[in-house]
């Protein structure tokens, strides 16, 4: 007789931030590669503090912030407004949101 399987229950979904927030998770080797990347975008983006934690047993650094989409800077408006003309012509993965 073949043993059944049962699916594995799916994750729980994580809440979505309000309309035009996004939620960011960078993940990398080194504390200081994660606080460049959200320097970055806070130099884009209107954003929260950011948080860090650990990534892992390896090492690494987990960090989160929020960014406010409705209010960038001349750097993301400049790109958004590129992507938006470039994205038109595209098809999208299976992977893309």
């Amino acid at each position: 007789m073949p043993s059944e399987r049962a699916a594995p229950a799916p994750a729980p979904a994580e809440p979505l931030p309000a309309a035009g927030l996004a939620d960011v998770r960078i993940v990398t080797a080194s504390p200081e590669t994660a606080r460049r990347v959200a320097e970055v975008l806070r130099h884009c983006f209107d954003s929260t503090e950011q948080r860090s934690y650990p990534a892992g047993r390896g090492g690494g650094t987990r960090l989160h912030l929020t960014v406010d989409t409705t209010h960038p800077a001349e750097p993301a408006r400049s790109w958004l407004v590129a992507s938006r003309a470039s994205a038109a012509g595209r098809p999208r993965h299976d992977d893309e949101l």
